[in-house]
């Protein structure tokens, strides 16, 4: 499968801009592990799963298709950062506890991710996929970014992103899969923050390159007023869609569904 990249010419907005992820998160995929020597953070970007593992497991192997992301990784003393597919890592055989996918999986060759990260894990050792769907700020913005994602930019995504929509149902995930609590993505953000990540979106970068106009600028007087003072933070949520699970003994096998 080709890889095809969306975000490395918005590297500096994806570092930028981009939500992190709770700690609470993090804290509770640690508890699952009976062993935290060492972690994949697989399609890092530029690093802030990485960053929230590094502080539960020893060390973290993060790697991105993307040199441009990870040359915006924010650098922890046991975070070794590479440039690699998710489906071809490098990584030795049966060495990993633990495979975090953070807002990735759905641009994956499944089948090739899964033999890929059945290769690496050690027996009993977890995967966890990880996706945030639309922000949730307050009725009458909501609207605004609801209509901008679905009216405005809608036929810009790939066709990947549904699987984000759908919640990651309709991803094949053939591991022994654990039921999980609910997660939030919460962040405080003035309006300039909000419009830079807005501006990160895949989407909002295709539309730009092929009609020369910013579709952010659509939508930015609008976003003004009803947010007040530019310099106001409000609370912004990104519901969470967790999925956990390890192989079973057969899944090492080649031929996963795709």
């Amino acid at each position: 499968m080709k890889y095809t990249d969306h975000f490395s010419s918005q590297s500096a907005d994806y570092s930028l801009y981009r939500p992190d992820y709770p700690q609470a998160l993090f804290r509770y995929l640690a508890s699952l592990c009976p062993c935290r020597a060492l972690a994949w953070d697989c399609a890092t970007g530029n690093g802030q799963a990485a960053i929230g593992l590094s502080r539960y497991f020893t060390r973290i192997i993060a790697t991105d298709a993307s040199t441009e992301q990870i040359g915006k990784a924010q650098s922890r003393d046991n975070i070794e950062y590479k440039t690699g597919r998710a489906e071809q890592s490098g990584i030795d055989q049966h060495s990993i506890d633990f495979v975090m996918v953070a807002q990735a999986l759905h641009w994956f060759d499944f089948g090739s991710f899964y033999r890929e990260a059945a290769r690496v894990l050690k027996p009993g050792g977890l995967l966890a996929a990880v996706s945030y769907q639309l922000s949730q700020i307050n009725a009458d913005i909501d609207a605004v970014i609801d209509t901008f994602y679905r009216d405005i930019v809608s036929e810009y995504w790939p066709a990947e992103r549904r699987h984000v929509e759908e919640a990651y149902r309709n991803i094949p995930f053939p591991l022994e899969e654990i039921t999980t609590p609910d997660f939030q993505i919460e962040q405080n953000w003035t309006l300039d923050q909000f419009l830079g990540y807005l501006q990160s979106w895949s989407a909002v970068v295709y539309f730009e390159k092929e009609r020369q106009q910013n579709p952010v600028d659509l939508i930015r007087e609008k976003l003004g007023d009803l947010w007040g003072k530019n310099d106001t933070q409000k609370r912004i949520c990104w519901p969470l869609t967790l999925r956990v699970g390890k192989f079973t003994d057969h899944a090492n096998r080649a031929d996963f569904a795709k």
